[in-house]
């Protein structure tokens, strides 16, 4: 864990950046190898969205920060199945269904919740091998089954673009992205319609905003660089 800057730095951070953000646009802490005490800085300075991708690392984290009872948890991370339980206990949303099998399986254990999970479908626009997810083609022959997937709130779509593009290239699969939700939703699914975008991360969010992101996820801007 890390907290290198200070309590101060963080929060000038943050106001930085919503400075920047229209109202539309969710700004989502990302506090993967952050401290508590860090979170907590963002949550004084106004952050009430927080990311994570490791169960176990979030779990504690959710402990230290029991009295902040605010806070909405976003599961960011590739999820395993077998961890599908937790995440659905853990967590207000899962960013990152990136199988139909993963669907499934939350759906399974999501039926007897009180409050369905809200649910965005991570997809690659462009062939990334080391990266999880759904590609175009692939997510178009699961959306009828995905659709039978009632117990979830499948609301959204997430990307993360492959490294190293060049600006034209970022905002082009943002701007994919933005039109693959506009036709899923031109198709009238019974449970399934797109209305959040997750996309844009601290190298590249204002080219996400710019195609219509609505939530963006934010570590390093925000917290200082991160041990690897």
């Amino acid at each position: 864990m890390t907290a290198s800057l200070s309590v101060d730095d963080i929060s000038a951070r943050i106001e930085q950046v919503r400075q920047t953000l229209p109202p539309s646009v969710r700004l989502i802490a990302v506090t993967k190898k952050v401290s508590a005490e860090a979170a907590r800085a963002a949550y004084m300075a106004g952050v009430r969205d927080f990311g994570e991708s490791r169960i176990q690392e979030a779990i504690a984290k959710q402990t230290e920060l029991a009295d902040l009872t605010d806070i909405t948890w976003h599961f960011i991370g590739h999820l395993q199945t077998n961890k599908a339980d937790q995440a659905l206990t853990h967590f207000d949303w899962i960013h990152s269904i990136d199988s139909l099998k993963l669907a499934r399986r939350l759906n399974h254990l999501a039926a007897d919740l009180p409050r369905p999970p809200q649910c965005c479908l991570q997809v690659k626009i462009v062939s990334d091998p080391p990266k999880y997810g759904f590609s175009v083609p692939e997510l178009w022959r699961a959306l009828p089954a995905l659709d039978q997937c009632a117990a979830l709130s499948i609301m959204g779509l997430m990307t993360i673009p492959p490294y190293g593009l060049a600006v034209a290239e970022l905002q082009t699969i943002f701007q994919q992205t933005r039109e693959l939700a506009d036709n899923i939703n031109q198709h009238g699914l019974s449970h399934i319609q797109i209305q959040q975008l997750s996309m844009g991360m601290s190298a590249d969010y204002p080219f996400a905003i710019a195609a219509g992101a609505t939530m963006i996820r934010l570590g390093s801007v925000l917290f200082g660089e991160r041990p690897i």
